[in-house]
């Protein structure tokens, strides 16, 4: 499970609520009467249901066109109002933030100007930008159902730290989920920016394509988040997709994180601070980054085929911090097939690049209270 909880005052959610609301998300404008072939609960049920939630304002009706005789069946929708979710994204060299509304628009988003190295710094300065998007927008923040918070790493200790990349080893022993709680007073949930960022594919982007499908991510590491039958999974210790694991100390430094390709660039004389300057400088005309691809790839190629074999997914998504140009190359390179059994191949995954803009990692933060609290 997420490392959550609900808070004393919110109103609690049964199943078939919850059901209702997933449904409504996915097929915005749906009639009423439509939803009782989409369930196992009779009419009178989900009519039922549907008072309640409209009645506890999340839900609006409006009218559908008349198809026959007969009083036309109100069509519904999520109430983009009823509740918000605040998400935080901590990255190597960069501090995003996102509240979003309960239909999963984006109210605010935004690069903090503030620097992740100092903890206690970037924590208040986080806080100061909650307030102000709160107090900006007119929202009360009981209306925010919590706050998810998502960095680079793997989680240890029952979810309690991180252990993060090494330009975010300040972070290292901080109980953040205690730290955070006091901060906004909200309920907080904990996750790995790639999990998060599979969270926000799994509302916004490629869930709503399809319903199993695997995330790798690129940032200064690289790793992974997994998304089966619409739900994101996390595993027993919170960092299930954490793909870099299949790789040796060797092989690793051969593994597509973004922090070596920098490296990489300097040691050819291109100077690139950090990923945001490696996204605004990219140049895939670059011989360094070229041969880099080349390199990288097989390993690239492990993993997806890693990925494959242990979920079975209908798409692989390219996404984290990665520049489009450089997402691009890797989709170009080509492929060695698995090979045939009676002449026949097993059906591979659709790979993509995430068509979501801005920190995904930050949108997902903000998605997975909403999620774990009222959808389905």
């Amino acid at each position: 499970m997420v490392y959550g909880y609900s808070a004393g005052h919110e109103v609690e959610l049964n199943r078939s609520e919850k059901l209702i609301l997933e449904l409504v998300r996915r097929n915005d404008g749906i009639s009423r009467s439509s939803l009782v072939s989409q369930t196992i609960l009779n009419q009178s049920s989900v009519h039922r249901i549907v008072d309640t939630l409209t009645e506890n304002g999340f839900l609006s009706l409006g009218e559908s066109p008349s198809q026959g005789r007969g009083k036309p069946s109100p069509s519904l929708s999520l109430n983009a109002n009823a509740r918000y979710g605040y998400g935080i994204s901590i990255n190597s060299d960069s501090v995003a933030a996102s509240l979003i509304n309960f239909r999963g628009g984006i109210t605010e988003y935004c690069v903090l100007d503030t620097h992740p190295r100092d903890p206690a710094r970037t924590l208040l300065n986080i806080r100061h930008h909650y307030l102000d998007t709160l107090k900006q927008y007119g929202i009360s923040p009981e209306k925010v159902c919590g706050v998810g918070y998502s960095m680079a790493g793997f989680l240890y200790e029952s979810r309690k730290y991180f252990n993060p990349p090494e330009p975010l080893k300040a972070w290292m022993g901080i109980d953040l989920h205690r730290e955070i709680t006091m901060l906004f007073d909200r309920p907080v949930w904990i996750e790995n920016n790639a999990t998060t960022a599979a969270h926000a594919e799994a509302f916004l982007g490629a869930g709503l394509k399809y319903d199993t499908f695997g995330y790798l991510s690129f940032n200064y590491g690289f790793g992974g988040g997994i998304v089966i039958n619409g739900k994101p999974f996390q595993g027993a210790f919170g960092n299930a997709g954490e793909i870099s694991r299949i790789f040796t100390p060797e092989e690793g430094k051969l593994r597509p994180a973004l922090g070596i390709l920098i490296d990489r660039l300097r040691d050819g004389g291109i100077e690139i601070k950090d990923i945001r300057d490696l996204n605004d400088k990219f140049d895939p005309a670059w011989p360094i980054a070229q041969q880099w691809v080349e390199d990288v790839t097989p390993n690239l190629h492990r993993a997806m085929d890693a990925m494959n074999a242990v979920i079975d997914p209908g798409a692989i998504i390219l996404g984290g911090e990665i520049p489009r140009q450089l997402g691009e190359m890797f989709l170009a390179m080509p492929r060695t097939s698995s090979g045939e059994r009676w002449g026949i191949s097993a059906e591979y995954p659709d790979i993509l690049l995430s068509a979501i803009e801005g920190d995904s990692s930050a949108l997902g933060a903000a998605l997975t209270p909403l999620r774990e609290t009222y959808f389905n």
